[in-house]
């Protein structure tokens, strides 16, 4: 009985050393440091997490320049004999490196859905293959398994300025994509991840916004409705948040903002006339600024004599807004060809400038307009 019980004890005591032996102590880390980065691509959160070798041994202190490339990383798989099967090289040092992705992407045109990834290369002089792994939790590559890919794509190496640590920095990043880019030594390994519906995922956003406290102030229904108008998306639910902004309790207002919001849906709808009746409703509450905007917007548009038309009624209306409406005429004039006009009004405006502050850090350029105008004649 005795026996038994030191037998158990025994047992008991050696599991225990093998748990701590596996769960490790934690020091200080002298080499193959840590590194996690993040980058969003609009609402997508990018991150990659990896230990992060250098080209100096740190051991030996022998620079590995030349030797990285197929001596230290090998080409292709390599084997190894703890794992007992050829493996791919884990994209950085120690533990997996972790890809982890919030949504549905594209990796170099190919569809990888949102989760966390063990991130593995398999190099070659020319071409390289990155394999995303749906094990993302094991060490390193030993336990590397081909059934358990989620992507594989093919991408080529370029040259680049030397990089002493292994490094993943994103090189390119624009509003729906970004280049992540491994770079070391002489070579940078770019990969594109895109995101192919970015605009749903702000129309997604939008929507659980003003179902919020931000959706009792209607300036913010314009923000969203001029997103979807911008970017020809959503347009139906758009038009039905116009109204909203227009008409719904507590923070529906009629004025300028909210029937030219509407107005530019129904434009994009191909509802011209009833976009411009609702403008010249519109017009009745606008500001003397807001009319000066909606005329730079046919100005932009090359509708320039409606925007002649336009500043002709707001000079009516608010005929002591001296400088804006001489600076409106002029700048119309100018798109109109009319030089003599033009100069005549930024004229008037330059000699009215010195009374409003608001315009004065805008005078240099009112200046220079009128330079090229006279120089031009």
């Amino acid at each position: 009985m005795k026996l038994s019980i030191i037998k158990v004890t025994l047992v008991l005591l050696i599991c225990s050393l093998n748990l701590n032996a596996q769960n490790g102590i934690t020091l200080p880390e002298s080499q193959n440091q840590k590194v996690s980065l993040s980058q969003w691509i609009g609402l997508v959160e990018v991150n990659v997490t990896y230990n992060s070798p250098n080209v100096t041994n740190p051991r030996s202190g022998e620079d590995r320049t030349g030797k990285i490339w197929g001596e230290l990383v090998p080409y292709g798989f390599h084997f190894v004999t703890f794992a007992n099967q050829m493996i791919p090289w884990r994209a950085g040092a120690q533990t997996n490196t972790v890809f982890t992705v919030s949504h549905d992407v594209k990796i170099e045109g190919k569809n990888l859905p949102a989760g966390k990834y063990g991130l593995f290369m398999i190099v070659e002089k020319d071409e390289w293959t990155i394999i995303f792994s749906k094990d993302y939790n094991s060490w390193g590559a030993l336990y590397y398994d081909q059934k358990e890919d989620a992507l594989r794509v093919r991408v080529k190496p370029t040259k680049t300025a030397f990089t002493e640590w292994l490094t993943y920095d994103f090189i390119e990043r624009k509003s729906d994509h970004a280049v992540m880019a491994l770079k070391w030594e002489y070579l940078s390994v770019p990969i594109k991840i895109e995101v192919p519906n970015i605009n749903e995922l702000y129309v997604n956003k939008l929507r659980s916004d003003l179902r919020n406290g931000a959706g009792f102030e209607y300036h913010n229904w314009i923000e969203a409705i001029d997103f979807c108008v911008n970017n020809n998306i959503n347009l139906d639910e758009a038009l039905v948040w116009a109204d909203y902004a227009i008409n719904r309790q507590w923070f529906g207002n009629k004025n300028y903002g909210t029937f030219s919001a509407k107005a530019k849906v129904l434009e994009k709808l191909g509802r011209n006339e009833e976009a411009k009746l609702l403008r010249e409703k519109a017009l009745k509450t606008a500001t003397a600024k807001e009319i000066s905007n909606e005329g730079r917007r046919l100005l932009s548009n090359n509708k320039n004599k409606e925007a002649l038309k336009l500043y002709t009624f707001n000079a009516k209306k608010f005929p002591e807004e001296i400088v804006m409406i001489n600076v409106n005429f002029a700048k119309v004039h100018t798109a109109l060809g009319n030089k003599k006009k033009a100069i005549k009004h930024w004229e008037i405006a330059l000699k009215n400038t010195p009374d409003r502050t608001d315009h004065q850090v805008y005078l240099p350029s009112y200046k220079l307009a009128l330079k090229k105008l006279k120089e031009s004649k």
